[in-house]
């Protein structure tokens, strides 16, 4: 009875007791419509994952992935990110340049704009549609630096293409100085410099560390991909540049743990049916734990994905079947998929021409297509190499 009566005061006080929600108005002038760029501002967290450090970062790498999205087609080697003294940051690249001629397109509101323009204020633009002039990419696929824009005190681009130095330059987003253009060298590139919104990003800074690991990330990624970075404020600067670039990584990420073999063992493939290509090194340690990183596209996926899923079922798998047909395991021992991983330093990259991730950040990779790739090469390729080489095995 007393729950019966309980029920009724809420039910009565959800009814009668706050007059000002009922008088609120609802119809149709409720519906809002935010255009252009409105969206990103109005919640820049879907777009960036928040607005503080993390996200503040978010914009540079945003940026910065543009860059070497140049450099995966072969038409970039050397990227600089300047950390100015007013709180800028300076992005410049030896890539194409960003297109600047006039568009056509069937909207009125775009026909006819500087491709510039258009691609550094419309949401969904970008050359990452058509797979012909970005085979693989990992930007945001046309809204990373328009959301840059958008959430930048003020933003202003160079572009070194065909002969001549294009400029523009916005503020919140929108365009304040229109499409200018003047003969120069036969030089080509982009230059991105903009402020974050400080309303937006309140009370955060750049961080030269967490830019060096995300730069010297990339620069593992990508071979003969030069990377400098510079902070004005600090007086501080580094450039990284490697030549075999996983193998690098996978040492520097195991750090002083010993190695059980003399070198890391590369396993890599293509199919080029699926646009898909992949690199995997494995280092197996004395350590008692796994470290396993993978990426998509440059892009780290922090929640893994079914590139993560393939790489611990698939050496789990081989070094398993290995034992027992070898009789390194006794009896009936049980041995998880834990137990055959303690120790193993492993990074997995992959390139593919449509990613599927989870949000917009990108945090796990969906492709299911990715899973039975690397499941098929890691098979093969580790199952022979722990035959040819029983003593490491």
């Amino acid at each position: 009875m007393a729950l019966v009566l309980a029920a009724h005061a809420i039910t009565s006080w959800y009814l009668t007791s706050d007059t000002s929600l009922t008088e609120r108005k609802y119809d149709e002038s409720s519906i809002m419509v935010l255009e252009g760029l409105k969206a990103v501002q109005q919640n820049p967290g879907m777009y960036i994952g928040g607005v503080g450090q993390a996200g503040l970062h978010h914009l540079v790498y945003e940026v910065i992935d543009n860059a070497v999205d140049e450099a995966l087609e072969g038409y970039c080697d050397s990227v600089l990110v300047r950390l100015n003294a007013d709180g800028s940051c300076t992005v410049l690249d030896n890539g194409r340049g960003i297109p600047v001629g006039p568009i056509k397109h069937e909207n009125p509101k775009i026909n006819g704009r500087p491709a510039l323009e258009v691609v550094m204020t419309v949401l969904n633009s970008g050359g990452k549609f058509d797979n012909h002039s970005y085979k693989v990419s990992g930007g945001l696929h046309g809204l990373g630096v328009s959301v840059v824009n958008a959430l930048s005190e003020w933003l202003r681009v160079q572009v070194w293409r065909e002969g001549s130095r294009h400029t523009m330059a916005f503020a919140h987003g929108a365009t304040t100085q229109p499409l200018h253009s003047e003969p120069d060298s036969d030089k080509t590139g982009t230059s991105i410099e903009f402020r974050p919104d400080q309303e937006v990003f309140r009370g955060c800074e750049f961080k030269y560390d967490t830019l060096q690991n995300r730069i010297r990330e990339l620069a593992y990624l990508n071979d003969r991909l030069r990377i400098r970075l510079v902070d004005d404020i600090g007086g501080r600067e580094c450039e990284f540049y490697f030549e075999d670039g996983l193998k690098d990584f996978c040492a520097h990420v195991a750090g002083g743990a010993e190695w059980l073999h003399k070198e890391p063992i590369l396993i890599k493939g293509a199919d080029e049916s699926e646009g898909l290509s992949c690199q995997i090194v494995l280092l197996f340690t004395d350590s008692y734990t796994e470290n396993l990183l993978c990426f998509a596209n440059n892009i780290h996926n922090v929640h893994g994905g079914t590139h993560l899923s393939a790489l611990k079922t698939s050496v789990s798998r081989v070094a398993s079947a290995y034992a027992r047909k070898n009789n390194l395991v006794k009896g009936n021992t049980a041995v998880t998929g834990d137990d055959w991983r303690e120790g193993l330093t492993a990074i997995a990259s992959v390139k593919l021409r449509e990613p599927k991730f989870e949000a917009q950040t990108k945090v796990k990779l969906l492709n299911p297509e990715v899973e039975t790739f690397l499941q098929q090469l890691l098979n093969e390729q580790l199952g022979n190499y722990f035959e040819e080489h029983p003593t490491e095995a």
